[in-house]
């Protein structure tokens, strides 16, 4: 039985966002190392969740621990893990992992060998791992997830968002201390 994971999944998005940096993510065994994450609130002009629930960012809004995968462009799926209570619209996307199991399925999913750029971005993170809208609204501490929070304590560096045009001076992006599969650099301290 896979362990629960001991993250605050009724905290704040900025919290968690920065809880889930070292934390192990796999799905059907397939995954790595949270290095990099943004948080994304309700009364966040940037977030899916402001203006409330529509049927496509329902499950934002549905219970922590839960799964909202979304498209972006049109091409590429996004994987959100929500927190907060129920309804509230609050979520961390899973922006780079350090890949450490099942790199040859990534590497088949994603069509490339590098290993620092299999999950160095949201898009290719989803793609690597097999998320597709199946995996919209699934609670993260059941099949065919596993998440493991960090066995030691992490240096975590902050940042601005990245890749979006309103609220973009929050400093909602969290990383792995000189990760280098992170998917854009940190600006130094």
């Amino acid at each position: 039985m896979p362990r629960r994971p001991a993250l605050h999944f009724d905290a704040d998005a900025p919290q968690l966002a920065r809880e889930l940096i070292g934390a192990l993510l796999l799905v059907d065994g397939v995954g790595g190392l949270i290095v990099e994450t943004e948080a994304y609130d309700m009364d966040d002009p940037a977030s899916h969740s402001h203006g409330g629930p529509r049927p496509r960012n329902r499950s934002m809004f549905g219970p922590p621990a839960h799964t909202y995968v979304y498209r972006s462009y049109g091409i590429h799926w996004c994987l959100n893990l929500v927190c907060r209570e129920a309804g509230h619209g609050a979520g961390v996307l899973i922006r780079a992992l350090q890949p450490t199991h099942g790199l040859e399925r990534m590497r088949q999913r994603r069509a490339v060998q590098d290993e620092r750029v299999l999950c160095a971005g949201p898009g290719r993170v989803a793609q690597a791992l097999g998320i597709t809208l199946e995996h919209d609204g699934l609670p993260v501490d059941q099949p065919p997830f596993e998440l493991h929070a960090p066995d030691q304590p992490v240096e975590v560096v902050t940042g601005v968002r990245i890749g979006i045009s309103k609220a973009v001076d929050r400093p909602w992006r969290f990383g792995l201390a000189d990760s280098r599969f992170v998917s854009r650099p940190f600006a130094s301290a």
